[in-house]
């Protein structure tokens, strides 16, 4: 006989939260991320039951993004599982998958964590054998790769999707050799990872590869791999769209750009695309008979426009929070309106009281008001406030448990 709860819980890694809503700790927590997933979850939860549970005890943690019926589904489908079924409904979808995936991390309770999709393309079957491999190696990460002997891509729908795995999977081990060694298949969401070899609250994920944002930022020394061959999903249609592929783009650079050295020097590769919005005003200005003083001043603002918009999306996407948009605006513009203005002292000091030549004097009158706007960038722009609150404030969630 089973039975259901529903409550409003507050933060996820509340302990005394958890201890109400998550069953007795097992061998395994499974947790699968839905979107819309209701045709898969009946099918989804049989093969768990006739692939995990005789081989080690499991529970099933459901952090669910639906908008269809797909909670409904799980609670229906969990009264009949061997196991305990906890759902985890979120109001908002805060880091796509990889955001869902953080939650339910946070809310297992077992000493392995195997993280799946929930259409099947991933065999519960294999679960078994992911746990035993860590266990076997005291490996902290097991990765089902579909990269090494033994593993296929054959679920991968058309030519099309296989080239974006491909390209995809070079571009991250290139920008990342060392935190991806040993893993061939950095793309794939089916691993298994050790709960003490993950620390959640420095996780920020954006979008659906969160194998890539454990690796990066709380990798566990060892690593081990699995070969599985990828499925047909079992119904449904693919997430996998454009939008995703520009936030998989956006968290690459995020990733990347974690050091101060690596966001100095995209900020300076952002900065330099500016001159182009610049140069295309300007000409515009002119040739509508501005005279070139003002109409450079105003050309200006159009590099920084754009400079401020892909420093948002691309550099300073997680700190966007602690200031209101306007704040910002107004805070970035004040800063490189100042460089320009910051520039023509600088460059008539090195000339007249140094005896620089123009040329070599505006160079370094550059690098100086670069290094200037970058910090002051990070400090008057995107630090946090003292009285800001803390990221991830709470959000409604509805649970759902099954004994």
């Amino acid at each position: 006989m089973s039975s259901f709860e529903s409550t409003v819980p507050g933060e996820l890694g509340d302990p005394a939260v958890r201890a109400v809503e998550v069953p007795e700790p097992g061998a395994v927590t499974i947790v699968v991320p839905t979107f819309n997933e209701s045709a898969n979850i009946r099918e989804l939860l049989r093969r768990i039951t006739e692939s995990v549970p005789d081989r080690l005890p499991c529970e099933v943690v459901f952090v669910d993004d639906s908008t269809d019926d797909t909670p409904e589904v799980i609670s229906r489908e969990a009264q009949d599982c061997p196991f305990p079924v906890t759902l985890l409904h979120r109001e908002e979808a805060v880091g796509g998958l990889g955001g869902a995936v953080v939650e339910g991390l946070k809310a297992a309770s077992s000493d392995w964590i195997v993280v799946m999709d929930g259409d099947l393309q991933h065999p519960p079957s294999l679960i078994p054998e992911l746990v035993a491999s860590g266990e076997r190696s005291a490996a902290g990460l097991v990765v089902a790769s579909r990269y090494i002997k033994g593993g296929s891509r054959e679920g991968l729908a058309g030519g099309y999707r296989i080239a974006v795995s491909r390209g995809a999977t070079w571009l991250t081990k290139t920008l990342f050799p060392r935190r991806l060694r040993g893993i061939s298949d950095p793309m794939s969401g089916f691993f298994a990872i050790r709960r003490s070899a993950v620390t959640a609250e420095i996780l920020q994920p954006l979008g659906y590869k969160i194998l890539l944002e454990l690796a990066v930022r709380s990798r566990p020394r060892e690593v081990t791999e699995v070969p599985f061959v990828f499925q047909d999903r079992f119904a449904g249609e693919s997430k996998s769209t454009a939008q995703e592929g520009f936030r998989f783009l956006r968290h690459l650079v995020g990733l990347r750009t974690a050091s101060p050295v690596a966001r100095m020097v995209v900020f300076g590769l952002i900065g330099a695309t500016g001159f182009l919005p610049n140069l295309i005003g300007l000409y515009a200005l002119t040739a509508a008979g501005m005279h070139y003083v003002p109409a450079e001043i105003l050309a200006n603002q159009l590099g920084v426009a754009w400079n401020f918009l892909l420093i948002e999306h691309l550099l300073f996407r997680e700190r966007r929070k602690h200031r209101s948009w306007w704040d910002r605006v107004g805070r970035f513009a004040l800063l490189a309106n100042a460089d320009l203005v910051l520039r023509i002292p600088l460059i008539a000091l090195f000339v007249g009281h140094f005896g620089m030549g123009a040329l070599s004097a505006t160079a370094l009158a550059l690098v100086m008001t670069f290094v200037l706007r970058f910090v002051g960038t990070e400090a008057l722009v995107y630090l946090p406030r003292r009285s800001s609150e803390a990221p991830g404030g709470s959000r409604s969630r509805t649970t759902r448990r099954a004994a």
